[in-house]
C-alpha cells in the first residue's frame, strides 16, 4: 500500500512536457555518476586501466582470430572448388595415369578462371601452385609464380620426402595449415612474407591420391587485426610443433626479444621478463596462438595524471551536461513534433506537408525521411499496379489475336510446301516447314508457359529461315544444361534476343557471325545469356528505345517479380551479350 502511494506521488510531480522529462532526465543521469566518478577513481584507476587492457585486447584477438578464420575458410573453400572442378580433376587423374602427360597451360588457365571467377579478395594471395602424382605444377598469382624450390626435375622429386608433405598426407585430405611458405625454404624460424595451406587432393570415387594443392598467403592477411602503436605488437605463433615459429609479426622490436628455439611459455615468459603485458588467443582452425603485447610502463604512464585531472573533468562535464541538455532536449523535441504534424496530415489524406517538411540527419530525422519514402513508395506502387493490370489484359489480347484463325494459316503454308516438292524447290520448302513449325511453337495452343527444349526448337527453326535469307551466313550455337530442358519458362523471351542479336548485330556485319546461347541453373536462379560477335554499340541505353528487348523486360518483370533482371553489355566492333535471370519456382499463375 505504501509502494503505491509513492508510485501515485511520483506520478503527480511527473513533468508533463517531454523537453523538461528530458532535461530532468540528462541531469539525473549524468551530473551524481560524475561525481561518485572522481571521487573514487583515484583508487581504481591504475587495475581498471590494466584490467580493462587485458579484457579489450582479448575480445580484439578473438575478432582477428574470427576475421582470420573467416579468410582460412575461404581458403578451404578454394582447395575444395578446385577439387570439385571435373576438368582439373580429370587432367590430373590423366597426368597420374598416361605415362609422360604432365600439366600445361591450359590447366594453369582453368585454375586461373577458377580463382577468378571464384575469389572475391585476392589481395592476400601470393600463389596456389597445383601438382599431381609426379609433382608437375602449374602456379596462379605473380607474373614469376612458380613452384619455388621444387620448380626444377631434381628437386620436384624430393616433395614426398618433406615434413610437410607428410603432415599433408596424414590428414587424409584435410586442408593443413603451415606457418611458413612450403614452396621456400623452412630453415628460418623469423617471420617471413607468406605461409602456406596443402591439400593432398583424392579422387572422389576411389580416395587414391591425384595430386597436391598448396595455397601461399600474404603475412599482410593479419594487417587489419592490428594497431600501429609504436610500443605494443600484435604477434601470431605457431607453437604446434618443438619450437615456437613466427608467423606474423607487427614490431620487429619485440620480436627480436623473442627466442624462437624455446617453447610458448619461455617466450611469455622472456616477453614478462621484458616488462611486456601479453594477451593471447588460439586460433581454432590453425591450432596458432594470436598474441598482442604492449610495454606495461607505457600502459601505466597516464594513471598518475588521471588523479588530478578526472576531478576537474567531472566537475566541467557537469556543468556542460546542465547546459546542453538543455539544447539537446530542444533538438529531440522540435523534429517529434514536425514528425506528429505531418503523420496527421498524411492520415488525413493531404500529403502536402508530407513533402514540403524537411528533417535534420538523425534518427529522427531518418524516420520522418523513411515515412516519407514510404508514403512516395505507396503511389508509386499503386500506379505500378495499375500499369500492370493494364499490360497483363494488353496480352492477354494479344495472345486472343494470336490465335485467331490457326488453321487457315497451317494449311497455306501446307499448301505451298507441296508446290515447293512439286517445284523441286527445297530452300522453300525447308523454309515453308521452319516457319510452320516455328508458328505452331510460338501458338503453343494458348499457354503462357513453355518448356526451354520446345523454345530452343523454335529458335532452331527461326535461324533455319535467316540462314536460308542471308546464304547461311551465322552460326547458332547452343549450351543449355540438361536439368534446364524440360523446365517451363515464359514462351518467346529467348527468341527475342536471337532476333535482336541477327538484325542488330550481326546483319550489320561483314562475313559470317556468330551467337551463342547458354543457360544454367545457380542457387535457384535460372541465367540465359545470348552472346554475338557483331558490331557491338558504344552506348547500350540505346536499347531502352527498341520494342525487343524492352518487351522481353516487362514480361519478365511481371511473371518473374522484381528479383528478375535483363543485362545488356557491349563493346563497339567486339559483339553484344545480353543476360537474362528469372527464378522458375516465382512464376505466378495467369
Amino acid at each position: 500500500m505504501r509502494s503505491y502511494s509513492l508510485i501515485s506521488l511520483l506520478k503527480q510531480f511527473r513533468p508533463r512536457r517531454l523537453r523538461t522529462r528530458i532535461l530532468l532526465a540528462v541531469v539525473l543521469l549524468s551530473v551524481p555518476p560524475l561525481i561518485i566518478l572522481g571521487a573514487i577513481s583515484v583508487n581504481i584507476s591504475k587495475d581498471t586501466i590494466v584490467h580493462n587492457h587485458l579484457d579489450n585486447n582479448e575480445h580484439n584477438l578473438k575478432t582477428a582470430s574470427e576475421v582470420a578464420d573467416l579468410l582460412f575458410r575461404n581458403v578451404i573453400n578454394m582447395h575444395r572448388l578446385i577439387l570439385a572442378n571435373d576438368q582439373l580433376r580429370e587432367e590430373l587423374k590423366a597426368s597420374a595415369e598416361q605415362d609422360g602427360h604432365v600439366l600445361d597451360i591450359r590447366t594453369a588457365n582453368r585454375l586461373q578462371n577458377m580463382v577468378v571467377r571464384n575469389l572475391i579478395d585476392t589481395r592476400h594471395i601470393d600463389s596456389i601452385c597445383l601438382f599431381d602424382r609426379g609433382y608437375h605444377s602449374v602456379c596462379y598469382g605473380s607474373v614469376d609464380a612458380n613452384a619455388g624450390i621444387y620448380a626444377d626435375e631434381p628437386s620436384r622429386s624430393m616433395i614426398g620426402q618433406t615434413d610437410w608433405y607428410k603432415r599433408a598426407a596424414a590428414a587424409g585430405g584435410k586442408e593443413v595449415f603451415f606457418s611458413y611458405n612450403v614452396l621456400q625454404s623452412s630453415t628460418s624460424r623469423n617471420p617471413s612474407d607468406s605461409f602456406s595451406s596443402v591439400k593432398l587432393l583424392r579422387d572422389p570415387t576411389n580416395f587414391r591420391p591425384i595430386g597436391l594443392l598448396v595455397i601461399n598467403l600474404k603475412s599482410t592477411i593479419f594487417e587489419q587485426a592490428m594497431n600501429d602503436e609504436e610500443d605494443s605488437g600484435f604477434i601470431v605463433l605457431d607453437t604446434t610443433g618443438y619450437v615456437t615459429r613466427s608467423v606474423y609479426a607487427q614490431n620487429a622490436s619485440i620480436s627480436g626479444l623473442i627466442n624462437w628455439d624455446d617453447n610458448e611459455t619461455a617466450v611469455l615468459r622472456n616477453l614478462h621478463e621484458h616488462g611486456y603485458l601479453t594477451v593471447g588467443y588460439r586460433n581454432s582452425t590453425t591450432d596458432w596462438t594470436f598474441l598482442h603485447v604492449v610495454k606495461a610502463s607505457v600502459l601505466l604512464q597516464d594513471s598518475n595524471r588521471i588523479t588530478t585531472v578526472t576531478m576537474l573533468i567531472a566537475a566541467f562535464i557537469a556543468l556542460v551536461a546542465i547546459l546542453l541538455s538543455l539544447f539537446v532536449s530542444g533538438s529531440i523535441t522540435r523534429p517529434l513534433l514536425q514528425l506528429k504534424k505531418m503523420m496527421v496530415d498524411w492520415s488525413k489524406g493531404s500529403g502536402t506537408s508530407v513533402q514540403e517538411t524537411s528533417f535534420e540527419e538523425d534518427e529522427v530525422g531518418a524516420i520522418g525521411e523513411t515515412f516519407r519514402k514510404i508514403s512516395s513508395e505507396n503511389k508509386l506502387l499503386n500506379e505500378r499496379l495499375i500499369h500492370s493490370q493494364l499490360k497483363e489484359r494488353e496480352a492477354e489480347l494479344r495472345t486472343l489475336q494470336a490465335q485467331i484463325k490457326p488453321h487457315f494459316l497451317y494449311n497455306t503454308l501446307d499448301s505451298i510446301y507441296w508446290m515447293a516438292i512439286l517445284q523441286n524447290n527445297a530452300d522453300i520448302a525447308k523454309m515453308t516447314v521452319a516457319l510452320s513449325e516455328s508458328f505452331k511453337i510460338s501458338l503453343n495452343k494458348g499457354k503462357e508457359t513453355i518448356p526451354v527444349f520446345r523454345e530452343l526448337e523454335h529458335i532452331e527453326h527461326y535461324m533455319t529461315i535467316q540462314n536460308l535469307r542471308y546464304k547461311s551466313r551465322f552460326r547458332y550455337i547452343v549450351d543449355v544444361d540438361q536439368e534446364l530442358m524440360s523446365l517451363e519458362i515464359l514462351k518467346l523471351i529467348l527468341q527475342p534476343l536471337v532476333e535482336n542479336a541477327i538484325y542488330h548485330g550481326l546483319e550489320p556485319k561483314i562475313g559470317e557471325g556468330t551467337i551463342r546461347l547458354t543457360g544454367t541453373m545457380e542457387d535457384g536462379t535460372a541465367i540465359f545469356t545470348v552472346e554475338d560477335d557483331g558490331v557491338g554499340m558504344a552506348d547500350t541505353s540505346v536499347t531502352e528505345k527498341g520494342y525487343g528487348l524492352t518487351n522481353v523486360k516487362e514480361r519478365i518483370m511481371l511473371y518473374y517479380g522484381h528479383r528478375s533482371s535483363l543485362q545488356v553489355s557491349s563493346e563497339l566492333g567486339r559483339g553484344t551479350t545480353v543476360e537474362i535471370r528469372f527464378r522458375p519456382n516465382e512464376i505466378r499463375e495467369v
